[in-house]
C-alpha cells in the first residue's frame, strides 16, 4: 500500500510539475502590421516589454505583415482557413463578418466578463464590436481609434459673431452666418461648411443622418429624409463650396486650411498640421446633438482566433493592449484616441484640445453596417449624392436608393 501511494504521489507530483512547466512556457503568435518604421519599432518595445513584466511566463512572438492595402486581412483570412492562423492578430471590424461565418474566431464574451478592466472600455464601443459581428457576441477586442468632429477657426466665429454650437439647429444655423462676402465684391469669400460629396463622404454625412432623426438601418424614414434635405439646402443655399459635390479628402482639407472654409469635417489625424498652420486659431468640437447624434468612427482592434490553445494567456497579451501598458505607449506614440479611462485621463491625452474632443466623441461614435453590400454601397454613395446635391433627385428619393442599396431592399 506504502508503495502504492508513493507511486501516486510520484506521478501526481510529475504531472504537477508539467502542468507548470507549460503554464511558464506558453508562446502566443502574435500578427499585425505597422504603417510606418516609428510604429513598427514601438510594436517591437511593447512586445518586449510585455514579455519581460507580464509575471506569468507567457512569450508574445510578433510577426509583421504589411497591410497592403488592406491586402492583409485577405491574407490572414486565408491563412486561418488553412489552419495557419495566429493566436492573436490586429484587426478591422470591417472583415468580421468573414471571420466569424467560418467560425475562426475565438468568443471573448466570458474572458471579458471576468476580466477586472472590462469597465475600463465605454459600452458603446463593445455594442460596435458586437453590431459588427452581426451578433450578440464579442469576437473583437477594441484597441484604439480615430473620432470624427468638427474642426473650426476661432477667428473667424468671433468675425461672424457665433460661438460653438451646442444643438444641431444652432450648427446649420451658423453655417449661414460664417459664409460670408469679407471684400464686398459680392462674392462669397468664406463659406460657412467644407462639404465631402466624392469618395469618403459618407461618414461626415453620416453626422447629418442621425442628427436629423435617422440612422443606417432606417434612411428611408422621416428623420433620415429631413438630414438628407438639411445637407442638401447647405449647398442649394451657398454655405458650402460650389465645388462640394466632387469634394474628396485633400480637397475639403486643403479649403479649410486655405481660410475658404470655416468648418469642415475630418479626425485627430489632420490636428498636427492644422496647429502647425493656424498654431491657436484652430479648434475642434464634436457634431452637435439634434433628434440624435452619432459620428464616425477609425478603428484598430485585436482578435484571438479559436484555433488559439492558449486562450486566458493569448487574453492577458489583449488586455494589455487595451488597457494596460501598451495602450498608453501605442496611443502616445501614434497619435491614436486609447479606449481605456484610465489612459484617456492621463494628461498628455486630456491636455491636447484634439485628442480631448475625440474621446468626447467616443460614446456615440461608430461605424457603418458591416454588410456584404456596404463596400458597394460606399464605392456608389458619391454618385448618389451629388444627384442629389445638384437638384437632379429629391432627399427623399436620394435616401430610398441608399437604403435598398444597403439593405438590398
Amino acid at each position: 500500500m506504502k508503495k502504492l501511494f508513493a507511486m501516486f504521489l510520484a506521478l501526481a507530483m510529475a504531472l504537477t510539475m508539467m502542468s507548470f512547466a507549460s503554464a511558464d512556457d506558453v508562446t502566443i503568435n502574435f500578427w499585425y502590421w505597422a504603417d510606418n518604421d516609428a510604429y513598427s519599432q514601438t510594436m517591437q518595445e511593447m512586445i518586449a516589454d510585455f514579455n519581460a513584466t507580464n509575471g506569468k511566463g507567457i512569450t508574445v512572438v510578433g510577426q509583421e505583415y504589411p497591410w497592403d492595402g488592406g491586402g492583409y486581412s485577405q491574407n490572414l483570412l486565408t491563412a486561418a482557413l488553412g489552419g495557419g492562423a495566429p493566436d492573436v492578430s490586429t484587426f478591422k471590424l470591417t472583415a468580421t463578418p468573414s471571420f466569424t461565418n467560418n467560425n475562426l474566431l475565438a468568443n471573448l464574451d466570458d474572458l471579458i466578463a471576468n476580466w477586472e478592466d472590462k469597465d475600463q472600455i465605454n459600452e458603446n464601443l463593445y455594442t460596435t464590436m458586437k453590431k459588427a459581428s452581426g451578433t450578440d457576441s464579442i469576437y473583437v477586442m477594441p484597441w484604439n481609434t480615430q473620432v470624427l468632429y468638427v474642426y473650426y477657426r476661432p477667428s473667424m466665429f468671433a468675425e461672424a459673431g457665433v460661438s460653438v454650437p451646442t444643438t444641431y439647429e444652432e450648427f446649420l444655423d451658423i453655417c449661414a452666418k460664417l459664409t460670408r462676402d469679407t471684400d464686398g465684391d459680392g462674392k462669397t469669400d468664406v463659406y460657412g461648411f467644407g462639404m465631402r460629396g466624392s469618395n469618403g463622404g459618407q461618414e461626415p454625412w453620416g453626422c447629418f443622418l442621425y442628427a436629423g432623426g435617422g440612422d443606417f438601418e432606417h434612411m428611408d424614414s422621416e428623420g433620415a429624409i429631413k438630414g438628407m434635405q438639411d445637407y442638401i439646402d447647405l449647398y442649394k443655399n451657398g454655405y458650402a463650396p460650389e465645388t462640394a459635390p466632387n469634394d474628396g479628402f485633400s480637397q475639403v482639407i486643403d479649403n479649410f486650411k486655405s481660410g475658404l472654409t470655416a468648418m469642415t469635417i475630418h479626425h485627430i489625424g489632420s490636428s498636427a498640421q492644422m496647429m502647425e498652420l493656424f498654431g491657436d486659431d484652430v479648434d475642434a468640437f464634436i457634431f452637435p446633438q439634434g433628434v440624435g447624434r452619432w459620428t464616425s468612427m477609425g478603428d484598430t482592434e485585436t482578435v484571438m482566433f479559436d484555433s488559439c490553445q492558449n486562450k486566458e494567456a493569448a487574453f492577458e497579451w489583449m488586455a494589455y493592449l487595451a488597457t494596460g501598458k501598451g495602450q498608453e505607449t501605442w496611443c502616445t506614440v501614434t497619435g491614436n484616441v486609447p479606449v481605456a479611462a484610465r489612459v484617456q485621463a492621463l494628461p498628455q491625452f486630456q491636455e491636447n484640445r484634439f485628442m480631448k474632443v475625440s474621446i468626447e466623441g467616443s460614446p456615440v461614435a461608430g461605424i457603418l453596417p458591416v454588410l456584404d453590400t456596404t463596400t458597394q454601397w460606399i464605392a456608389d454613395w458619391p454618385a448618389t449624392i451629388q444627384k442629389a446635391l445638384l437638384g437632379e433627385t429629391t432627399a427623399e428619393e436620394c435616401m430610398k436608393t441608399l437604403q435598398a442599396a444597403m439593405w438590398e431592399e
